[in-house]
């Protein structure tokens, strides 16, 4: 939460010009993009791409065309064969039960920004929703 503060200036300033939606949207970018290169791009790597043959690539992956199965997948992780693009992984992905809800939503928020060009936030409830229905 420390490190989010420096931006504080910078959104401020964004404030005064954009409407609030694309606020929170920069905001979620912002501390998401953070929290994906701490958990997650050790395996999947900053730009995606994921790691040869033992990681799959999060950039242009159908994977993301089910926004719970990658919610739920981040919070519990995932074991056993896992089919990306036609490719099998056979690799554990390990659960980050420590992320919050909102930590998730920001860090879903930042991949489907990022890799998919969505410009909608990915709420908390649509996170605790998926999570429910797991």
């Amino acid at each position: 939460m420390i490190k989010k503060i420096k931006y504080l200036p910078l959104l401020t300033l964004l404030a005064s010009c954009q409407s609030a939606e694309k606020v929170k949207l920069e905001q979620y970018y912002i501390g998401g993009k953070e929290i994906f290169e701490k958990n997650c791009a050790n395996c999947h790597q900053k730009d995606g791409k994921g790691l040869q043959n033992l990681y799959p690539p999060i950039a242009g992956s159908d994977y993301l065309d089910d926004k719970s199965k990658v919610i739920t997948a981040i919070k519990y992780g995932l074991v056993g064969e896992l089919k990306v693009n036609g490719k099998t992984y056979n690799q554990p992905m390990p659960a980050n039960t420590h992320l919050q809800n909102l930590d998730i939503a920001e860090v879903v928020t930042y991949i489907y920004a990022e890799w998919r060009n969505e410009t909608a936030v990915t709420s908390v409830e649509e996170v605790e929703k998926a999570l429910k229905n797991k």
